[in-house]
């Protein structure tokens, strides 16, 4: 069979090796393995850190290079030390704006993917469809339009975000096909767009986060009571709640370990300081993320409760998968909540309050309540999310366009 020319275009990919890059990197490793010549357009690795990295910070502009056979086209995008709405607004834009003429130098396509975040994304894949007649699949991972109203980034729903939203909907319309990572996203693409539509969640490696061939990990060796929170320190979550977690938890009891990078790291750093249970370091290799994960004792997630699913956190999936239980504040109706509803993996709250510790406490002494949680938590991420299994799935799809 002839091989198919896949342009793939997104912000995020490797060496980005958490959320969307890590997602971005292992579907078109997928595809490459499966026989599609893949070249991807994207940004230059910036996240979760907003830093251009150092491996390629004096590298010209428009850079092109070649991983494990796959073409990758790079943009030096603009990156902001502080990002705040309008200077992420500009950042969406100079990607947008280089990718442009970086599609140019595509000579072969066959199918177009394009990653959401940047909705702009779509756009460059619109134009590579017009150009060499290829059906368009259109995947988000994030409502990035939706999340900003919710977290506070946009104020409110404003004529701006009317245009916004419209411009959503014009570019959602041009998609062949339009995926999504969960089922409550999946009815909200439906109100956004008629085009065919997708189930796309992430996925787990469940080889690569495994209890039984993880060492432990340096940062968590204490003889407390080990609570780790390892993720993007951003906008999405409910730093608030959590700082007031710190103070009110038993400090001769707990440790709470922080691992990660994002906007609002260094405010709360700051915050936590003073507190001597509570440590902090820099994000981890990817090839680190599985001891580091199955090290902790429990695991914690409190996003903000207005914020519903216009995301599904994928660092939920390694949690589950450590085998350890988890404590999540978020939104009445997300699916998150029936995950864990359904898993019995942890414990979910809507709201931070004197309960939560309460229920800390009492699953901190029932160790073999705890096992079972991690035990649930792992088999039902195992059963639903597989890496294998899903992309699969997904490339039955597409050789369907």
């Amino acid at each position: 069979m002839k091989k198919k020319n896949i342009t793939f275009i997104g912000l995020n990919y490797a060496p980005e090796d958490t959320a969307i890059g890590l997602y971005s990197t292992q579907w078109v490793d997928f595809l490459n393995d499966n026989g599609f010549n893949v070249t991807v357009i994207t940004a230059f690795p910036y996240y979760p850190q907003w830093k251009i990295s150092e491996d390629y910070a004096n590298k010209s502009t428009f850079y092109r290079e070649e991983r494990n056979g796959i073409k990758i086209l790079r943009y030096k995008q603009y990156v902001p030390k502080s990002p705040s709405f309008l200077k992420r607004i500009i950042h969406l834009l100079d990607f947008t704006i280089g990718s442009f003429i970086n599609l140019f130098k595509v000579k072969k396509c066959d199918v177009v993917i394009a990653v959401v975040p940047f909705t702009t994304s779509i756009f460059l894949g619109y134009i590579q469809k017009l150009r060499f007649k290829a059906p368009l699949w259109t995947h988000i991972q994030d409502f990035e339009f939706d999340a900003a109203l919710q977290t506070g980034v946009g104020k409110k729903k404003n004529i701006f975000f009317s245009i916004l939203f419209r411009i959503e909907k014009w570019v959602l319309s041009k998609s062949d096909m339009a995926s999504t990572i969960s089922q409550s996203m999946l009815q909200r693409l439906s109100e956004k767009t008629k085009s065919k539509q997708f189930y796309l969640p992430n996925w787990i490696d469940e080889e690569q986060i495994n209890p039984e061939t993880s060492d432990q990990h340096e940062y968590l060796t204490s003889d407390k009571m080990k609570i780790l929170y390892s993720g993007n320190i951003g906008d999405k979550q409910d730093w608030e709640a959590f700082i007031s977690f710190c103070h009110e938890i038993d400090v001769e009891k707990y440790e709470v370990i922080i691992v990660g990078n994002g906007a609002k790291k260094d405010w709360v750093v700051e915050q936590l300081t003073a507190l001597p249970h509570v440590s902090y370091y820099e994000p981890v290799a990817y090839e680190a993320l599985s001891s580091l994960l199955c090290s902790a004792d429990i695991h914690v997630l409190f996003q903000k409760p207005d914020v519903v699913d216009t995301v599904m956190p994928s660092k939920v999936l390694g949690m589950m998968a450590s085998a350890k239980p988890s404590i999540i504040i978020g939104n009445e109706n997300s699916e998150v909540k029936t995950i864990f509803e359904d898993s019995q993996g942890g414990l979910y709250f809507t709201k931070y309050s004197s309960e939560l510790i309460h229920e800390l406490d009492a699953i901190s002494r029932d160790t073999s309540r705890m096992k079972t949680m991690g035990n649930n938590a792992r088999a039902y991420v195992i059963q639903n999310y597989s890496k294998e299994q899903t992309l699969s799935k997904m490339l039955n799809a597409l050789k369907e366009l």
